[in-house]
Formats: structure tokens, C-alpha cells, sequence
């Protein structure tokens, strides 16, 4: 019997990743409980495992900026960590990793094989995670590139437009800012269907299909909710200035899951119709 192992899973993702694969022999570890950078406890947490799901991340984008060290040591040295370790079991790595390895600059979805060009701390640290798992488990080492996660077990954009929905006349949203919301439910199914349908090791893109601005985002949230998108008023991203700046367009290319004989995930509207009714948000 095949035997996973969730890193980081007392987040988001790794919630969802637990419950995608409900009735399989599955060991899940916060952060807390294994330390990936530490060598020795990730060969004893990886003694029969076959699959490695790595969730365990620094996403601290801004706090990154004056920490880098700290940011690179779990987003980098970890997955290089697990890297060897599960190409010494002849294990399978699934190292998740950003859309912020990226510039941002694009007016077209970045395939899978665009060079790296990350534009702040957190995306080099990211990039540095990806160019490890590949280089150290050629053979079972996945990357996938995700972007604009949402779900249940986490703080996240649409529970908080719900949220000043409720509590505000109006909530204002940058627009120009694109990218492609993705539903953490979704991306864990389709982590587990990489896997079981043995596909070629390398770079995969885990984002929702389509594409549209936060803006758009929290419009489509509150119409959703039931709630009056016109409540929602855009703003530009020179309203919101922060340390760490920010990928102005976000969107990924899937080609990579139709040549591995994969549909890739489906269209982002479709999946937040389906959070809100299944009451990811509380509502």
C-alpha cells in the first residue's frame, strides 16, 4: 500500500490534502512536528513513505523582505532537504511553489518551462526551493506553482470580503492586479490525481482556470454570497504600497497536465460557486 506524508499540514492546503486522500495511510505533520531543514528528522519521518507532500512554507511575503535567511531556510534548504531524502528512497517529492518565481510583467499565461525571474525575497526563496527539488530528485521530484489559494481552514480573501461585506457600505479592491483564483479543495485533488496517474516528474501549474483581477474576484465573491457586488468600488495597486512587491499579472499556463494526459483544474468561477455553496465560508 502506498504511504504519504503531508508536510505542513496544519495549513490550508495541507488540511484539504488530508481529507483528498480520506481512507489511504496517511501521516500529516505541522510544521511544528517536523522541522524540514533538519536532516535527520526528515529521514526518520520518511522511513516507508512513498509520497511526500510538501505544504511547509514561509509565506510571510513582506516579512520576508528584511528575512530573507529565515524565509530560505524553509523555502529552499527544506525542499532541498526532503529532495534527497526521498531520491534516496526512490520516494516521490510534490514540492509546492508559487506564481512570485515570476516578474509579473507577462500579458500572457507563463508556460511551465518560462525561466525563473522572480521579482522579491519570498519569490527567490521559492525559486531557489523549485531549481532543488529538480536538481536533487530528477526522477520523482513534482513542482507545482500555485497562486490566489482560498479554502476553509485558513485565513483568505473571500472570507474576508464577506466579512467587510457585512460590515462596511462599501469594500475597496485593486483591479489591476490578474491572476486566478484557486480553491485549496480543488489543487488537492488534483495533487492526488498527479500522483496516482504516475506522471512525468517536473514543473506543473496548480491554478484554477480563467483569470480575473481581485477586483473581479471579490465582485464574483459577493454575488456568490448573495450580497451586492456593486458594494464592491476599484481602486489601483498605488493605494495599497507594501515592502514586498507584488506579480501584476499572476496567470498560469497548463499545458504540462494535457501532456501528462490531465485535464487541468477548472475554470475559477465555477469553483468559488461551489466554496460558497458548500459553506467553505461560514455563510
Amino acid at each position: 500500500m502506498t504511504r504519504y506524508l503531508i508536510t505542513g499540514a496544519a495549513g490550508m492546503l495541507g488540511h484539504d490534502l488530508v481529507e483528498a486522500l480520506d481512507g489511504r495511510d496517511v501521516v500529516a505533520l505541522s510544521r511544528a512536528e517536523l522541522d524540514i531543514t533538519d536532516a535527520s528528522a526528515v529521514a526518520s519521518a520518511l522511513a516507508g513513505v512513498d509520497v511526500v507532500f510538501n505544504c511547509a512554507a514561509y509565506t510571510a511575503v513582506d516579512a520576508a523582505e528584511t528575512d530573507e535567511a529565515t524565509a530560505h531556510a524553509v523555502n529552499a534548504i527544506g525542499p532541498a532537504t526532503l529532495a534527497a531524502a526521498t531520491a534516496a528512497n526512490d520516494a516521490k517529492l510534490v514540492q509546492i511553489s508559487t506564481d512570485y518565481v515570476f516578474q509579473g510583467s507577462a500579458t500572457s499565461p507563463y508556460p511551465e518551462d518560462e525561466p525563473r525571474d522572480p521579482l522579491n525575497a519570498y519569490g527567490r526563496t521559492k525559486a531557489d526551493g523549485e531549481e532543488a527539488v529538480l536538481r536533487l530528485n530528477p526522477a520523482g521530484g513534482y513542482v507545482v506553482r500555485t497562486a490566489w489559494l482560498y479554502g476553509r481552514n485558513g485565513a483568505n480573501f473571500p472570507a474576508t470580503m464577506l466579512r467587510l461585506g457585512r460590515e462596511r457600505d462599501t469594500v475597496t479592491v485593486v483591479h489591476d492586479q490578474v491572476g486566478q483564483p484557486t480553491w485549496t479543495a480543488d489543487l488537492a485533488r488534483q495533487l492526488v490525481q498527479l500522483v496516482d496517474s504516475d506522471a512525468p516528474a517536473g514543473i506543473y501549474h496548480g491554478t484554477n482556470s480563467g483569470q480575473g483581477s481581485w477586483f473581479d474576484f471579490a465582485q464574483a465573491t459577493f454575488q456568490e454570497a448573495g450580497l451586492d457586488p456593486d458594494k464592491v468600488k476599484p481602486t489601483d495597486s498605488s493605494q495599497f504600497v507594501r515592502p514586498a512587491p507584488r506579480p501584476v499579472y499572476s496567470v498560469l499556463g497548463h499545458d504540462a497536465w494535457s501532456r501528462a494526459g490531465l485535464e487541468p483544474m477548472r475554470d475559477w468561477r465555477a469553483a468559488l460557486h461551489d466554496a460558497v455553496s458548500s459553506g467553505v465560508f461560514g455563510e
